[in-house]
């Protein structure tokens, strides 16, 4: 029987190729384009601030955080698209847990800051509603209802966490989702009293549609009552990338006080917090915009930046990402030295919570609280 015939030989040319696609989009589901401008005045001057990775999470990629030299707002930039937002806030199996940062991380949750929050509230009397934007497990809420013990509290959250906040009894009301949802706003709109954004603003991709949102929520001359992270502290420039507070890629927006101040003021709202302020011929107008808006010290910027310090000079974690995986003798190495270390973080974070009281009177104050009411008419 004669051989089959071999196949012809198939020119180069003819072969088809994968389609090539170019470096720029490699990113395209990650990243969006960086803007030159900045998102809330507009302004194109604009300059670097930062340049890091995920310290906390040790996640892939590098992040960038701009600040506008005209109006001072601090964003990512260019900002993480829906997809690489959703990567960041999750958990994947088998990522690594900075345990050190965790609990660093929890003194911002601690009970005593949690009611120093809502006693701010008790000079309004008691509300019929409230909601909590962002409220996760509902622990604001439990606290919360410690001083007002008639009040029917309400929670929104991204995630599922809420459903189980409601199942514990912290929350009456559990809605899943971005409070400018239009569902679930118009499930919402003008029913509570007071509606509190507590370090939320700083993880929405638009505060400012946040705020209307949060505006609709309320009854005419409700309260609104946000707290979030003041990005002209002193430590942001003392520690760079190792100052907590920046939380690169989670946080996308820190927003000065007067920048807040103004945009709520352009709602209509007036601005009722207020602050000592030593009266006389001599104050300042810098004085009497700090009486508009009360500064806080959130007590955790030495314990940060030392556990993240701590991490990042150790052996790298495990993780599902990497492409060579530590050797047994590196990971039982990070952990042993870890342990060794969370004295020193202990000492800090002791450290913060002594100095807090003097540290909110200074340039070094992190966050802000401010109370806006909803006009009447």
């Amino acid at each position: 029987m004669s051989e089959p015939d071999a196949p012809a030989a198939v020119p180069p040319s003819a072969v088809p190729r994968a389609p090539v696609v170019p470096a720029q989009q490699a990113s395209v589901r990650v990243h969006e384009p960086r803007r030159e401008d900045c998102p809330w005045c507009g302004s194109t001057r604009l300059r670097n601030r930062l340049r890091t990775g995920d310290l906390r999470r040790h996640r892939p990629g590098r992040f960038t955080v701009d600040e506008c030299r005209e109006c001072g707002h601090t964003f990512q930039n260019p900002r993480l698209t829906a997809e690489g937002l959703a990567f960041h806030r999750r958990t994947p199996r088998g990522a690594p847990r900075d345990t050190v940062t965790d609990h660093v991380l929890a003194l911002r949750d601690a009970p005593r800051r949690r009611r120093a929050t809502a006693r701010a509230m008790l000079r309004f009397g008691e509300p019929e509603s409230w909601l909590d934007v962002g409220t996760g497990h509902g622990r604001f809420p439990d606290t919360a209802r410690e001083f007002f013990p008639y009040t029917a509290f309400d929670g929104t959250d991204l995630t599922a966490r809420v459903e189980r906040a409601r199942v514990l009894g912290r929350v009456e009301e559990a809605h899943i989702g971005a409070l400018t949802d239009p569902k679930l706003l118009a499930r919402v709109a003008a029913r509570y009293d007071v509606v509190s954004l507590l370090h939320h603003l700083e993880h929405t991709t638009d505060p400012r549609a946040e705020l209307r949102a949060a505006l609709d929520a309320l009854r005419p001359g409700g309260h609104l009552l946000i707290e979030t992270l003041d990005p002209r502290c002193a430590f942001a420039a003392l520690f760079g990338n190792r100052w907590l507070s920046y939380d690169q890629p989670r946080r996308l927006h820190l927003l000065p006080p007067r920048n807040l101040r103004a945009e709520l003021e352009e709602l209509g709202c007036a601005i009722v917090t207020t602050r000592s302020v030593a009266a006389g011929s001599g104050t300042s107008r810098s004085a009497t915009a700090r009486s508009r808006h009360r500064a806080l010290y959130v007590p955790y910027d030495l314990a940060g930046a030392a556990a993240l310090a701590l991490s990042h000079a150790l052996p790298a974690p495990d993780a599902p990402w990497r492409a060579i995986p530590p050797t047994p003798f590196q990971q039982q190495a990070r952990a042993v030295l870890l342990r060794a270390g969370a004295p020193l973080v202990a000492v800090a974070a002791l450290t913060d919570l002594v100095l807090a009281p003097v540290l909110r009177h200074t340039p070094f104050a992190n966050a802000y609280r401010i109370i806006a009411r909803k006009p009447t008419d």
